[in-house]
């Protein structure tokens, strides 16, 4: 049977209403409606969120084509006027990052030249988020990337869950930054029959703020896990070391600096009970999953007997299925921010969480100019 994505957050969404015409496509189609809504990608994979989104709008999703080339130069084409219009623009992100950027900038600056009013991008995986740090002699990407999607005309993003909410400043123009965590918290509620017999666990130290976050609405205990044999981005060489000490280098006596004592793992070790419990691993996003299939067998070591990973985009690379499948991990729930249809089929495992309603929902307040402070009810800023 084929799994259904679950449509959480009923209980507090329910009551939002649309306005008058909004669910009648024609009405939204008309020019007096004042927006539009494009998938900037053309794969069916991802136009699967923009459909769910459009439907809940009561919206047809805008006529567009976008495609490669022979020599893999991307095409975008918009079919119908936009002259005037708020447009939004949904865009997931595959497994071909760089594609998925360029398609993007085309469609946006597409929609700039064909005089759109405001341009909003509508990314619930923002790419790059993990290069928002200065490595070394290497470049905060993350920052290039907001620079060139204001450049080619974007005028406000919505996204999920950025990797570091700092990220935020890149922008010159505003960045509401959505949170996956109430549907999240629900699924623990509703899937998991036993949760009250359940521990939060951070699998490192720097995820410690968002596992005490859910534990505390949860009203359950929590754990975290030190010293894991894994390479975090505290880890990385950032620069600090360079250039690189010589031997011979001549040193004015005023400028030696005392000497650092070079960092250690301790052993690994669970900070918090375990033992006969279900632990819940909390993350924003799970890729490599080398740390968190670590970190269960470490958890069923110490006598949890069921463990589940929670995380906002299931980016899930390389192997990762394989290796969940044959890991201690019994379930990986994580939402539809990131298509992963391929991952789901070789992993039973991977269950999906749909957030296509609070997206709609932006969508919505932002053209009709209200409030989103009710989007952010009860969320805090550990999420």
């Amino acid at each position: 049977m084929p799994r259904k994505l679950l449509l959480p957050y009923k209980s507090v969404f329910s009551h939002f209403r649309a306005p008058r015409g909004l669910h009648d496509p024609l009405a939204m189609n008309a020019a007096r409606s004042g927006y539009r809504v494009f998938s900037a990608n053309s794969t069916a994979a991802c136009t699967e969120l923009a459909k769910r989104i459009t439907e809940r709008l009561g919206a047809e999703l805008g006529k567009s084509v976008v495609y490669q080339e022979t020599n893999g130069e991307t095409r975008v084409e918009i079919k119908e006027s936009v002259r005037g219009q708020d447009i939004f623009i949904i865009q997931t992100i595959p497994r071909d990052v760089n594609t998925a950027v360029m398609e993007l900038l085309i469609m946006a600056y597409a929609l700039k030249t064909s005089c759109a009013r405001n341009i909003i991008g509508v990314i619930p995986y923002f790419p790059y988020s993990k290069q928002s740090k200065m490595r070394k002699r290497g470049s905060i990407v993350c920052k290039l990337l907001a620079s060139m999607l204001a450049k080619a005309g974007l005028t406000h993003i919505i996204t999920m869950d950025l990797h570091q909410k700092e990220i935020q400043g890149f922008f010159s123009f505003p960045v509401d930054n959505l949170r996956a965590s109430p549907f999240l918290l629900q699924y623990i509620q509703e899937e998991i029959p036993d949760y009250r017999n359940a521990v939060i666990v951070a699998k490192s130290p720097d995820a410690a703020k968002r596992a005490q976050s859910y534990a505390e609405r949860l009203r359950l205990g929590l754990a975290v896990i030190h010293g894991e044999a894994q390479c975090t981005e505290q880890d990385m060489d950032d620069g600090r070391h360079s250039p690189p000490m010589v031997k011979n280098a001549t040193v004015h006596p005023g400028l030696e600096l005392p000497l650092m004592m070079a960092k250690e793992k301790p052993p690994i070790t669970v900070v918090g009970d375990v033992g006969g419990r279900i632990a819940i691993i909390v993350d924003d996003i799970i890729d490599d999953v080398e740390s968190f299939v670590a970190a269960a067998e470490i958890l069923k070591e110490r006598g949890a007997y069921k463990i589940f990973v929670m995380a906002t985009h299931g980016l899930l690379s390389a192997d990762a299925p394989r290796l969940i499948e044959e890991s201690s991990i019994d379930e990986v729930v994580v939402t539809n921010t990131v298509p992963h249809e391929v991952q789901k089929l070789q992993c039973p495992k991977i269950k999906t969480v749909d957030i296509s309603l609070i997206l709609s929902e932006a969508i919505r307040r932002i053209h009709n100019g209200e409030s989103m402070a009710y989007l952010f009810r009860n969320i805090t800023v550990d999420d």
